[in-house]
């Protein structure tokens, strides 16, 4: 896997803190000196603001909306309004503007959402908020004509937006804010009902995602992936926990996950997340992730520089037990499994070397000619076996697969692969509904030529140049049933995010957990 950075060096309140993490640096001899991140803003919901709070206001265009609930003096109105026309604010989605010195709040910030604005282009308008407030140190109000979905909405983009990972700096650690975050609103009840039932519960799975990622290597490997997880879904009701170790894949005869772990001290893992809600259909809809917790390339060693970003080869992983845990804690009508790959892809004098073949689940065998192409090693196995255990009905697998499809569609869309068109379909509608989008790619069946192998059923890459992202996906595709609907999203170029966006802050993405949560309560 070449992920960016390597391929260009080659009231009602919620508290959304994460739980505090338990296990040491393992390796270093250090135990983390924080036990969680810097503490989130509590997000409650009322009809009117409280006093010496900054006040965001949520408008459409250049007119000040009414602001009931929030005390603003007819003088006041009039400053906000002269300042809405000196600086040309026009209300569209995306602009902001920023005020000080108007009455007693200490700051006033204006927020466009633009005319008739969508579910996903309000939550975009709070995570603006959030980023736009992630150093005030003021407890915050937001008001402007919300109904109780809308703020709902506003407040998920908030939750998701002021996000952080900061649990190891120990100087120069930014104070965390202070205060709650305040949509006031005509039925404040009926926006905390939204909220709890949808929202909360998905911005939850998107930091699990996005924890899981963000952490080093020596705190996240396949042992504690499965730790953190087990942690984070509790006694969720509906949920069922599975988990392989070494010996019990190398019993059932997967030696393509065994293998591309086989480098290092830690041992692979098999993790299933099922989920079956009431009311949901016998057979599952399958996530399986690629779960490579570091990826050194193995003997195809990397380059040096930026190996350090190969923490977040997880990533696939870390989305579909966020997705899983959104739709659990949210008691969603559906039934999925979320599969995480785990291993670890390190050099050793036990490593697999190029050139060895290995043997899948169902016998199948794969000719290795580059260790460093080792996410569709693992997922090779892992599509068998939730073939074989669960009888899903769909299967798709997301994967930091291919530097290829960051050349082809840099950081704006995720690479869909599919065989099926209605699954291609509603994938596609649920990334344009989600905000996480999707472009799809082509799945050739002469690439099969390309990637036939003289010993072996099929090899992992092609030995000459080739379309390296749709040769990656067709060798996933080869482990899963022309019959079973099946697609796999490509997402190095969409798994980190070099600068925040408004629902997503720098560091890693979380990507494709609000996808997946939205394919699932789609009814695919």
């Amino acid at each position: 896997m070449r992920m960016k950075h390597l391929l260009l060096s080659a009231c009602l309140s919620f508290d959304l803190a994460p739980a505090a993490m338990a296990q040491s640096v393992t390796g270093s001899g250090v135990v983390p000196a924080t036990a969680a991140n810097s503490a989130e803003r509590a997000i409650g919901f009322a009809t009117n603001a409280p006093a010496g709070a900054a006040l965001v206001i949520m408008t459409t265009d250049a007119t000040l909306p009414p602001l009931d609930g929030v005390t603003l003096t007819a003088t006041e109105r009039q400053a906000v309004t002269a300042a809405i026309a000196a600086a040309s604010f026009d209300g569209k989605a995306g602009s902001t503007l920023s005020l000080r010195g108007i009455g007693a709040h200490p700051r006033i910030l204006l927020v466009g959402t633009g005319p008739a604005p969508s579910s996903l282009a309000l939550a975009e308008a709070g995570g603006k908020a959030a980023q736009e407030l992630r150093s005030e140190a003021h407890p915050v109000t937001i008001a402007g004509a919300l109904g109780d979905s809308s703020a709902a909405d506003v407040a998920y983009g908030f939750a998701l937006g002021q996000y952080r990972f900061d649990r190891y700096k120990t100087v120069d650690r930014k104070a965390p804010s202070t205060g709650t975050v305040t949509l006031v609103g005509a039925n404040p009840s009926a926006a905390e009902t939204a909220f709890a039932g949808r929202w909360k519960p998905l911005a939850d799975g998107v930091r699990l995602s996005r924890d899981l990622a963000n952490e080093p290597a020596n705190v996240i490997y396949p042992e504690s992936f499965v730790a953190q997880v087990r942690e984070a879904f509790g006694n969720t009701p509906g949920v069922s926990i599975e988990v392989l170790d070494e010996a019990a894949m190398r019993k059932l005869g997967m030696g393509t996950l065994v293998g591309v772990g086989q480098g290092s001290p830690r041992g692979s893992r098999l993790l299933a997340v099922r989920y079956r809600g009431a009311g949901a259909p016998a057979a599952p809809l399958a996530f399986i992730g690629k779960g490579i917790t570091f990826d050194s390339g193995g003997i195809s060693l990397k380059p040096g520089a930026g190996m350090w970003d190969m923490k977040g080869d997880m990533s696939g992983a870390a989305s579909v037990v966020g997705a899983a845990l959104s739709l659990a804690k949210s008691r969603a009508p559906v039934h999925v499994v979320a599969v995480a790959a785990l291993a670890e892809n390190m050099p050793d004098g036990n490593a697999q070397r190029p050139g060895d073949v290995t043997r899948t689940m169902s016998g199948k065998t794969i000719e290795m000619l580059n260790a460093d192409a080792e996410g569709r090693l693992v997922l090779a196995d892992a599509n068998e076996y939730v073939a074989a255990t669960y009888k899903p009905r769909a299967i798709v697998n997301i994967a930091t697969l291919t530097g290829a499809i960051v050349g082809a569609l840099d950081d704006q869309y995720a690479g869909l692969f599919a065989r099926d068109e209605k699954l291609a379909a509603a994938l596609l509608a649920a990334g344009t509904a989600s905000g996480e989008e999707l472009w799809r790619m082509p799945l050739h069946k002469n690439y099969a030529e390309k990637l036939k192998s003289d010993i072996a059923d099929i090899r992992n890459i092609a030995p000459s140049q080739g379309p390296g992202a749709s040769l990656g996906a067709h060798v996933i595709g080869f482990f899963v049933d022309e019959a079973t609907p099946w697609a796999h999203l490509d997402i190095a170029g969409v798994n980190q995010a070099d600068k925040a966006t408004p629902l997503v802050p720098r560091g890693m993405s979380g990507f494709g957990v609000r996808l997946l949560d939205q394919l699932a309560r789609s009814g695919e």
